[in-house]
């Protein structure tokens, strides 16, 4: 079959045109191990795909879907991973353990239909794939013996706005259309989605509504929930369509069970969302504080106060430091405010008075750009720096969670002094910082970065040991295992852990009725039947 010209890198992010030179990540891997205080370290070159020996493909499709069907090794490759830590160094070292067997691109939801019917026939698992931007194991096809094989089904070819109603500001859009493609078909109509995850270049709307996205609000608007309207998917037992409505109390919503189910319910193929017209007025500004919990008091206030700021993170010191965002070992809070409808100076004059009412002073003046741009840049180029780091023998890694006010300060101190012993057992030194992502009336989202020297071909060792110690920590203090990276194969233990025991047997129930042959996206959230 044919395939784009331009190709996705088969071992980490972005495009295979956009990979830097190698003398280019030498001179980049001795900046960062000596911004970070790592003792030097030649960084390596990734395993070419010429010389990555995949296993054979153990299905052939149908000649009737044959088309639609690629067993290409770059296809295979490029689909055995998600974007995490771990998925990358595998990758980059040539290890690929459980690639899908076949590659399909779906040009319509008839194609996903029969692609469904074949997988249920040949007892072969399918794995929905949007735009292969996990963090959390969800798209690897790791489905053990039980399966005759893996197929991963690419939704890229459904990426159009198939409709918009002005009226009530909603779009329906098919599910394989990623950030950029619905943003610039949304721009035809002054329109926008504004869910800007940090993955926004390739993750695509499906592949938010399945894993529960958290996006550019970091208040009020925080996830995709509160952006959908209806979702329609494709299972193994039929259509699962919701009736399009503003709000229902009709019993459980049908929408809120597909909304994070991460593919083991049904493909889902399109979505009404609610949409809203393009911001005109816009202000932020950056705020210091003396130290990371003066501003979570002052992130607590803006949050209970209902000016609902569209921007409202805080990075602690050491983060700000690390990002060139804010030096003097002071904390940043990044505030911003958006309409379409308004000027929000306003508001902006009451967050900073909220803000100086706990120690912070805005720097800079108002339209300062230091800080807030130099945090954003920072946040959009992470995914690119973090293949860098891999080349120079960087861990980087993070994890996120959420807790309530009342035992904030205790929850963010205890889990990161958990995680920096840690990484201190695993790697002899490292640092672990925190900001929060979104914040809410009652909590807040902290969300950890890991930075460590890692030990060549020892990777996922360490990984392992660190990743289960802030596992462990997040859990045993009573947070969540994930606020919006989802769950995914790494996360699987914890979230058993997490949901009540009857929850995942109605969920198990759920599953059954649906998926009778259990191969959609087996392992993720609940072992199939």
């Amino acid at each position: 079959m044919e395939t784009t010209t331009r190709r996705r890198k088969h071992w980490g992010w972005g495009y295979e045109d956009q990979q830097p030179t190698p003398e280019q990540v030498r001179e980049a891997a001795v900046g960062i191990r000596s911004h970070l205080g790592f003792e030097p370290l030649e960084a390596e070159e990734p395993v070419p795909l010429s010389e990555v020996s995949l296993p054979a493909p153990r299905l052939e499709p149908p000649s009737s879907l044959a088309e639609l069907c690629s067993v290409d090794p770059h296809d295979r490759a490029s689909h055995a991973y998600g974007r995490s830590y771990r998925d990358i160094v595998r990758a980059f070292r040539g290890r690929f353990d459980h690639p899908p067997d076949v590659v399909a691109r779906p040009r319509d939801e008839d194609d996903v239909r029969r692609l469904l019917e074949w997988c249920s026939d040949a007892r072969a698992a399918a794995i929905p794939y949007g735009g292969g931007t996990s963090v959390v194991g969800g798209v690897e096809a790791a489905v053990g013996d039980g399966y005759a094989g893996a197929v991963s089904i690419d939704l890229s070819e459904l990426g159009r706005v198939l409709e918009v109603d002005h009226v009530s500001r909603a779009a329906r859009i098919q599910a394989g259309a990623s950030g950029p493609q619905l943003e610039d078909q949304l721009r035809e109509h002054g329109l926008t989605l504004r869910h800007f995850p940090q993955s926004f270049e390739f993750s695509t709307l499906g592949g938010w509504i399945a894993t529960r996205a958290g996006g550019h609000f970091a208040t009020l608007y925080t996830h995709i929930d509160d952006l959908v309207e209806s979702v329609r998917a494709l299972t193994p037992a039929g259509v699962w369509e919701s009736r399009r409505l503003p709000g229902s109390g009709a019993g459980p919503s049908p929408d809120r069970l597909l909304i994070g189910s991460e593919g083991i319910l049904g493909v889902i193929t399109e979505a009404w969302v609610r949409v809203q017209a393009r911001p005109t007025f816009k202000a932020s500004a950056p705020v210091h504080f003396e130290s990371f919990f003066a501003g979570a008091e002052a992130v607590r206030a803006l949050s209970q106060a209902g000016l609902y700021p569209s921007n409202c993170r805080l990075l602690d010191p050491g983060e700000a430091a690390i990002t060139g965002s804010a030096a003097d070992g002071k904390a940043l809070l990044v505030l911003g405010f958006e309409s379409a409808d308004h000027p929000v100076d306003a508001w902006m004059e009451r967050a900073l008075e909220c803000a100086a009412a706990f120690g912070g002073s805005e720097a800079g003046g108002r339209r300062a750009e230091d800080g807030v741009g130099t945090w954003r840049q920072a946040f959009l180029a992470a995914p690119y720096l973090r293949d860098t780091m891999v080349a120079a023998g960087v861990l980087s890694e993070t994890f996120e969670t959420s807790m309530t006010w009342d035992r904030m300060e205790g929850f963010v101190r205890d889990v990161q002094a958990r995680a920096q012993a840690a990484l201190h057992e695993a790697y002899g030194s490292g640092t672990v910082t925190v900001r929060f992502t979104h914040a809410y009336p009652d909590g807040a989202a902290p969300y950890f970065t890991l930075l460590a020297p890692a030990r060549r071909g020892s990777e996922l060792e360490q990984w392992d040991e660190v990743k289960a110690a802030a596992s462990e920590a997040v859990i045993a203090a009573g947070g969540t295992i994930t606020h919006h990276h989802a769950v995914g194969r790494d996360h699987r233990p914890w979230y058993d852990r997490q949901r009540p025991e009857p929850f995942a047997e109605a969920l198990r129930a759920a599953k059954t009725a649906i998926d009778p042959h259990g191969i959609l996206n087996p392992g993720v959230l609940v072992d199939p039947a």
